[in-house]
């Protein structure tokens, strides 16, 4: 039989999971200004963290401009002119949240192995089974729904409140701190309301 306390904690726990991450090919796809996107080559690799704007056609192709996205958040912040290189648009793909989940859990080896022919979907895990927390793309579970665009700024710890928490900030304050050194602006969440993407 379990205890008053096992059974709060279990609740604490039992929280609704985010969206996973689905990558869906730009080609096709209209507004992707903004947007998050993943480039590379299938049987090469792929590359995240870039957000992509509207496409160009230059003769018979389509090319997506895509910029860092510390660069995307600066450029439209400040409102500068960025270099964006041109991607081929098959070359392109768009991360979606997706509504159906897999199982989140690290598996075994061969479990876990993808096709290279599309980037991998991203499965969400939750922050308190996330070592190395800082940094990372992170989403917040409210009552409304998901708060993305968020990084976690610090480990796991233990608030004046004695809650696990962890502190975020925004994307754009995290992006900030790197080109101008202003310190962000922080908040506290509980670790079994963060998830890392």
């Amino acid at each position: 039989m379990s205890s008053d306390w096992e059974q709060w904690e279990s609740a604490q726990w039992a929280v609704a999971r985010p969206a996973s991450i689905e990558p869906v090919p730009a080609a096709g796809q209209r507004d992707l200004r903004g947007r998050r996107v993943i480039v590379g080559l299938p049987g090469v690799g792929w590359r995240g963290d870039l957000r992509g704007d509207v496409p160009v056609v230059q003769g018979s192709r389509t090319y997506v401009p895509v910029v860092p996205e510390q660069e995307w958040y600066r450029a439209e912040t400040e409102q500068i002119e960025v270099f964006a290189p041109l991607v081929p648009v098959e070359r392109v793909w768009l991360e979606q949240p997706s509504e159906s989940t897999m199982d989140a859990g690290p598996g075994d080896l061969v479990s876990r192995l993808v096709s290279l022919d599309t980037p991998a979907r991203r499965e969400p895990v939750p922050s308190r089974e996330v070592a190395g927390l800082t940094g990372r793309r992170v989403v917040r579970m409210t009552g409304q729904g998901e708060v993305r665009d968020l990084r976690a700024v610090t480990e796991p710890y233990s608030s004046a409140d004695g809650d696990i928490c962890a502190r975020v900030t925004t994307e754009l304050e995290w992006y900030r701190w790197a080109w101008n050194g202003q310190p962000p602006s922080t908040f506290e969440v509980p670790v079994h309301l963060l998830w890392a993407e």
